[in-house]
This record gives structure tokens, C-alpha cells and sequence, in this order.
């Protein structure tokens, strides 16, 4: 584990417009409550972000969804 400090503002968008929305966790048993916060700006990662991102967060429980009409 690396400890590092990180300006979560400096990761997001100029604009900080959200939508928002009521749901569960991404987890099983997918029940618990949760208030979703949406950016209406996307952040754009690139491929080696997401793969190192991927590599960071290594407990997914649900695995990645298709895309829709793929």
C-alpha cells in the first residue's frame, strides 16, 4: 500500500453541477440505501488511468456490464 495525498477537487470538472438520485450499493445484496451523486460534466480517464485505477481498487464485487446495444 503507498500512502499519497490527493486534491480530490483538483480530479473534477471546472463545472460542479450533479445529478442526483436515490439507490442501492453496487454490492450484494444490492439493498442498502444509497443517495447517488452524478457529475453532469464527465471526467475523462485514459486507458492506462483505468488500468491503474483497476489495479488500486481491487475488491469488485460486481463484475463490469455490457454496454448497451454492444
Amino acid at each position: 500500500m503507498v500512502d499519497a495525498m490527493v486534491d480530490a477537487a483538483a480530479l473534477l470538472p471546472g463545472n460542479n453541477g450533479y445529478y442526483t438520485f436515490e439507490g442501492s450499493l453496487t454490492t450484494p445484496p444490492c439493498s442498502q440505501d444509497v443517495r447517488w451523486f452524478v457529475l453532469k460534466t464527465p471526467v475523462r480517464m485514459t486507458a492506462g488511468e483505468i488500468a491503474a485505477l483497476g489495479k488500486l481498487d481491487v475488491m469488485n464485487a460486481r463484475p463490469t456490464q455490457p454496454l448497451k446495444g454492444a
